[in-house]
Parts: C-alpha cells; sequence; structure tokens
C-alpha cells in the first residue's frame, strides 16, 4: 500500500475569526439559546407557582407553631407589627397594608380585641371612623413574635450564606414587583445584614 503524501490530504478549512466578547454577529450563542430555552420552559410548568408557595406554607405554618405559644393565630403577628409601628390606624389601612380584604381584617381585629391585644376607638377628629390601637399585652406579644420569626427564618436558611439569603430575598421582591399592583414605595424596604 503506498503511502499518502502532503499533496494528497485534504486542505484544512481555515479557522473562523473569533467575535468579539459579546458580539456574536446576530445570532444567539448556544448559552443564550439554552438560557431563552429554559426561562420559556419554566414560565409555564408551575414550577415556580408550587415552590414558593409550598415555602411560603411552611414558613406559615412554622410561624404559626410559634405564635400559637404566645396566644396568637395566623396573620395576627402581621396586625400587631403594623401597629406596633403606626398606633391608631383603621382597619381599612391595616387590611391594605396587610394584602387581605376588609371583612377579614375586621373579623382578626374583633377576634383580637376579644383576646386583649387590640382595643378599638372612635377617632377624636372623626367620630364616624374606628381606630385600633394595640394594648399593653399586645405590646408585650411583640417580643414573641420576633423572637418566634427569628427561629423560624433560622430554621428556613439553614444551610445557605448570607449571600444566597439576600440574592434570594432580592428575586423574591422582583417576583412580588411583577406581581403586585401596590407601588413599590408602599412596601416596607428590606434590610439585610451584610455579613455572611
Amino acid at each position: 500500500m503506498a503511502k499518502k503524501d502532503k499533496a494528497d490530504k485534504a486542505p484544512k478549512a481555515p479557522k473562523p475569526e473569533k467575535a468579539a466578547k459579546g458580539d456574536t454577529g446576530g445570532k444567539l450563542d448556544r448559552s443564550e439559546k439554552k438560557k431563552g430555552a429554559k426561562k420559556k420552559d419554566l414560565a409555564g410548568s408551575g414550577l415556580l407557582s408550587a415552590s414558593v408557595t409550598q415555602v411560603a406554607r411552611a414558613m406559615r405554618t412554622r410561624l404559626s407553631h410559634g405564635l400559637s405559644q404566645s396566644g396568637l393565630y395566623p396573620g395576627q403577628d402581621g396586625v400587631i407589627q403594623l401597629l406596633a409601628a403606626d398606633d391608631g390606624m383603621t382597619p381599612g389601612a391595616l387590611a391594605l397594608r396587610l394584602g387581605v380584604k376588609a371583612p377579614t381584617m375586621t373579623r382578626t381585629i374583633g377576634r383580637m380585641e376579644a383576646q386583649g391585644f387590640v382595643t378599638r376607638h372612635a377617632d377624636d377628629r372623626d367620630q364616624r371612623q374606628t381606630k385600633v390601637y394595640l394594648t399593653g399585652e399586645g405590646r408585650n406579644s411583640l417580643a414573641r413574635i420576633q423572637a418566634a420569626m427569628a427561629e423560624c427564618e433560622r430554621e428556613a436558611i439553614r444551610g445557605l450564606s448570607g449571600k444566597e439569603v439576600r440574592q434570594l430575598v432580592k428575586l423574591l421582591t422582583a417576583i412580588e414587583d411583577n406581581l403586585s399592583s401596590r407601588p413599590q414605595a408602599v412596601r416596607e424596604p428590606v434590610d439585610l445584614d451584610e455579613d455572611d
């Protein structure tokens, strides 16, 4: 068998020039195509909705167990925290801030009043309006609420770095902004420690 010499070999195609970084000549590179495809695939999969719902439910259940030791029911912690920051809010304002309907808030306030956490009084300037105020017992429950929340959060973020927690909060806030009709300025700012 005869040896092939170099002239018999087919010429190699010239190597294409590398495009400048970020320049794909109008075409998407593979990683961009994959990212776009993954985003589209996830958009209708229900995976995000199911995951967020399940995590919210698990956190709320865990927090409810911690709060029940203080005699509080789910949802009452938010009312106490808002009133601690701005005592004397109307039931409608509380409902708006907590994202619930007015009748739900009215029932919650009635229950909390029976438990001794809040009291209702007519507004001094407009007797037609009722305002809700924390009682001494309501103020005392604030520390228990904060302790239950801290314990719940410690359990929830076990194994995550501070950077991962900050990124998670940032992403969840972006999702809330996308879904919420409330302007961002109405929401409470999130202040996270920079320590990992």
